[in-house]
């Protein structure tokens, strides 16, 4: 039993490892013996978040890529190939929400430009899930081994307020994650979204506090309809995401939402 959350045999790629809540994952993914490959667009930030993994003890190189260029995933999957070796876990952490799509007083619904609309699930969706399962996904079939794990959100299962294609986009994760769960399960390829709750990130700080670092309306909604009454931290996320990486905690589980919301969905009002 010691040995059931053991990573020290995968070798761990983590998309959007140079973000607050990927940077998260990488750690807790090292820490338990993983190899991590810390891929993303920002080299400083990628290269800051290595230098951490290994002063924490673990080992971890920077890969860049952007993860809604398929060049770009493909390139940054031969060199992890060909350096760490074939990845094991893949972690999609890349995404976001597009203020041009948030729905505000000045900004209808209907007001929505649609090349807006479609970068946002470009983000999310295609870059965030799509792309990188493309590129990943038939190496682990072939080999017969593998997890992979996408971030979806609370609002793909209930939409908030203003975030109109954030929640769709995010939706959309959940639907396209089970599918390949169902295409993958008989190749030994296990694919799993964790539900994140409220957790505050460069994209949606700016909605939760105001200038002054007091909270918004938006903050206190939230909070009352979260049962722990509180915001999520980065690392209580990473329990989530070791179990569904390793082979022995989690070798029948597939096609699931592990939610991490603090009981949020598990009210109405």
């Amino acid at each position: 039993m010691s040995n059931l959350f053991d990573l020290s045999n995968e070798v761990a790629v983590v998309i959007g490892a140079t973000g607050v809540l990927g940077g998260a994952l990488a750690d807790g993914l090292a820490a338990a013996g993983a190899h991590v490959a810390v891929v993303g667009r920002n080299a400083e930030r990628g290269e800051a978040r290595v230098q951490a993994i290994l002063a924490a003890g673990g080992t971890a190189q920077f890969f860049p890529a952007d993860a809604m260029d398929k060049g770009s995933i493909a390139a940054a999957h031969t060199a992890i190939r060909n350096i760490c070796g074939d990845p094991t876990v893949l972690v999609n952490a890349a995404g976001g929400n597009d203020p041009r799509v948030t729905v505000t007083a000045e900004r209808a619904f209907e007001s929505i430009e649609l090349d807006d609309w479609r970068a946002n699930f470009d983000l999310n969706l295609v870059g965030g899930v799509l792309l990188p399962c493309q590129e990943f996904g038939p190496g682990m079939c072939a080999r017969g081994r593998g997890s992979i794990i996408n971030i979806a959100s609370v609002s793909a299962h209930l939409p908030l307020s203003r975030v109109v294609a954030y929640s769709a986009s995010k939706a959309a994760v959940l639907s396209l994650s089970q599918f390949l769960a169902r295409e993958w399960a008989t190749k030994g390829v296990r694919v799993n979204t964790i539900t994140p709750g409220f957790f505050p990130a460069e994209q949606n700080r700016k909605l939760l506090f105001n200038d002054d670092g007091t909270p918004t309306d938006r903050t206190q909604a939230i909070w009352n309809h979260t049962p722990m009454r509180r915001f999520g931290r980065s690392d209580e996320l990473i329990g989530a995401c070791i179990f569904l990486a390793a082979e022995k905690a989690s070798s029948f589980i597939t096609g699931t939402d592990l939610r991490v919301d603090g009981g949020y969905l598990s009210q109405t009002i």
